[in-house]
């Protein structure tokens, strides 16, 4: 019998660049074990559309994302997640969304390229580093092997590990 799929949200402030290109991304690779959700605690209204522009150059369906509110998530009538993680940047004494509820949490803090100044090639530049950093996430959260998934705490130890995961590093997270 077959698993259901790991409800995954991926949680900033303004939902237009970093949890998108994260949703996105998780619902382009992840098939069928999988299925992932984006919101911020403050939203932008839209999506950014240099995140839309990255996803689309990497050949990554953008049909359907918006910016919405995490209260969709929060309703009582809402799909339970099974794991939410927040992917803004405290070291830019950013506000993370807190979140209350029976899944696992996990940080993957990063930059957003959304606050990237300078001309569009520096803005392109700031989504394309976001997005390495994001796919270089997801690649890891995918090659888990089975029995982590099975032992909470084990699982938590290697979300959190992930949080750190960069474009330039080999191996695994889990030990």
């Amino acid at each position: 019998m077959d698993k259901p799929p790991i409800r995954v949200l991926f949680l900033c402030t303004g939902n237009s660049a970093r949890s998108i290109l994260a949703e996105a991304t998780l619902r382009a690779w992840g098939g069928h074990r999988f299925e992932s959700f984006s919101a911020g605690s403050q939203p932008a209204g839209s999506v950014n559309p240099f995140a839309l522009a990255q996803l689309a150059d990497e050949g990554i369906p953008t049909a359907g994302l918006r910016s919405k509110s995490w209260d969709e998530f929060a309703a009582a009538q809402a799909t339970p997640m099974d794991l939410v993680v927040t992917v803004c940047d405290s070291a830019a004494a950013e506000t993370c969304p807190v979140v209350f509820g029976d899944f696992l949490r996990a940080h993957w803090g990063l930059p957003d390229p959304a606050a990237a100044e300078g001309d569009e090639a520096d803005k392109r530049e700031a989504f394309q580093q976001a997005h390495r950093i994001v796919k270089a996430r997801i690649h890891a959260l995918l090659a888990l092997p089975s029995e982590v998934w099975d032992n909470r705490a084990a699982l938590k130890s290697s979300l959190d590990r992930i949080g750190f995961v960069q474009p330039d590093d080999e191996g695994s997270v889990d030990e």
